[in-house]
């Protein structure tokens, strides 16, 4: 066992869903592919603009703190953050530093710190070719949540899960889309390796634009912290990036410390009274909160869902709604057989119509009630698992709506249950495999188990499974 333990931090920034940014009427539009279209003086920093706080982005992170658990700040200010890089026109950036919108709360375990607003950059767009930057302010001025942990996880999988929760919870509360592929969701882990029961020296990786990329950096960056360790060196405090292509993390620039941002409160935005707030209030804004990721799975989890169909139904939005609608439909003892048939047979179908392996759209191409018919009809003995799988296949690809029974008599989907159904199956079977019936005599038990195959494959999967062994067995006894 390793003598050294990792640490991890992470502070996690997300751009919020708002109509304007967060401090100017400017357009909020992540879709927005042409350069500085959604600007104005104020996000331009030009002198003499006033900056005006953003309602629906302080409503926002108040949500995300109720549904943290955290404690909602009765007081807040906004802070000038003073640094240079030509993404920042004004030279600094307005952020939250000692009073923040929300302290504490946790998810998944982790203990939050605080979660704040903030004003996210301009883009810098570099070009390799022409060995030249250019600045698109179309972000300059988005509302950027960012929720910063104690360093209270311990391998880069529990970090990625984390970030993959926060993500979730975000889209259920409606504060982000937070898709890390558009730069909404950006993940940035502070990384210390010492001793156990001790902290070692804190680095930052910054830019992980990935969950995947995320873990890999992460678990580079403790392995890579233990071999300095052991060879006697000391571990410099540091920013590093992550190589893609040579998969591994990399120097940047000394570390930053709070002092060197020069924080002070803003002088041209007031502060804030939360409780002197009507709707900002605590009881206002619980009544809005959704059901919440970690309710819905453990709701599923009692069900007696298997735990990955419970967290891909609460992950996968559409999904979980469509099964609750088909769950409502049948009784107590039927709902797991649904759950397995949704998640693996109709999921492989939305995977070739939709040609995505997430994100599945809410228009499932087959009706809750058509589901919900399927499986009674597999739960009655109409239908074998083989046919109910077909049958679901078939609804689902050509949008065939109208009486499934007939459908499933049509294709020979139904489960023959009668011996005299079977009979010329059997006797073809056995006929064919002369030498595994054979065997079957000398004593292989497993020879029985591919005369069975033979005559399921031979029915098309529609022969009662226990029916045909007991034929067969006293055919060839």
């Amino acid at each position: 066992m390793s003598e050294y333990e990792a640490t991890i931090g992470l502070e996690i920034h997300a751009e919020l869903r708002t109509a304007t940014k967060m401090f100017c009427t400017s357009k909020n539009d992540p879709d927005e592919k042409k350069p500085n279209v959604n600007i104005c003086p104020v996000c331009l920093a030009h002198p003499g603009s006033l900056p005006v706080i953003n309602r629906e982005a302080v409503k926002h992170v108040l949500k995300v703190g109720l549904a943290l658990g955290g404690r909602l700040a009765d007081y807040t200010e906004f802070d000038r953050k003073n640094y240079f890089y030509p993404d920042l026109p004004k030279g600094y950036q307005l952020s939250q530093y000692e009073y923040p919108l929300v302290s504490g709360g946790a998810l998944l375990g982790v203990p939050i710190t605080r979660v704040h607003l903030e004003e996210d950059t301009a883009s810098s767009i570099h070009s390799d070719d022409e060995g030249t930057t250019t600045i698109d302010f179309n972000r300059s001025g988005v509302p950027l949540m960012e929720l910063v942990t104690e360093p209270e996880i311990h391998s880069a999988e529990d970090a990625s899960a984390f970030a993959k929760e926060l993500q979730l919870l975000l889209r259920y509360l409606g504060a982000s889309e937070a898709n890390m592929e558009k730069g909404e969701m950006r993940v940035e882990a502070n990384v210390s390796v010492g001793k156990k029961g001790e902290l070692g020296t804190k680095v930052e990786i910054k830019n992980l634009n990935s969950f995947k990329i995320m873990e890999k950096a992460v678990a580079y960056e403790i392995e890579r912290q233990k071999k300095t360790l052991q060879s006697g060196e000391q571990v410099r405090q540091e920013t590093r990036g992550w190589d893609e292509g040579k998969q591994q993390t990399f120097a940047q620039r000394t570390k930053e410390g709070s002092a060197d941002y020069r924080y002070f409160p803003d002088p041209d935005l007031p502060s804030l009274q939360i409780s002197e707030i009507g709707d900002f209030r605590a009881d206002a804004l619980a009544a809005e909160l959704p059901v919440l990721p970690s309710v819905r799975r453990e709701g599923y989890l009692q069900m007696g869902l298997k735990p990955d169909d419970a967290q891909l139904f609460t992950a996968e939005g559409a999904l979980g709604d469509f099964f609750d609608a088909v769950a409502r439909e049948l009784p107590k003892d039927r709902r797991l057989t649904a759950a397995n048939y949704i998640a693996n047979d109709l999921v492989s179908v939305l995977r070739d119509i939709q040609k995505r392996d997430s994100d599945y759209s809410a228009d499932i191409p087959i009706s809750a009630h058509s589901l919900a018919k399927i499986v009674d009809m597999a739960g009655q003995g109409a239908l074998s698992s083989r046919g109910a799988k077909d049958l679901i296949s078939a609804v689902a690809r050509e949008g065939i709506d109208g009486d499934l029974e007939a459908v499933a008599k049509d294709r020979s989907l139904l489960q023959i249950s009668d011996s005299k159904g079977l009979e010329a199956s059997v006797k073809s079977v056995l006929e064919a495999n002369p030498s595994v019936v054979a065997d079957f005599k000398s004593g292989k038990q497993a020879a029985l188990q591919f005369l069975i195959g033979q005559g399921m494959r031979a029915t098309k999967g529609a022969a009662d499974p226990a029916l045909l062994k007991k034929m067969i067995f006293e055919a060839i006894s």
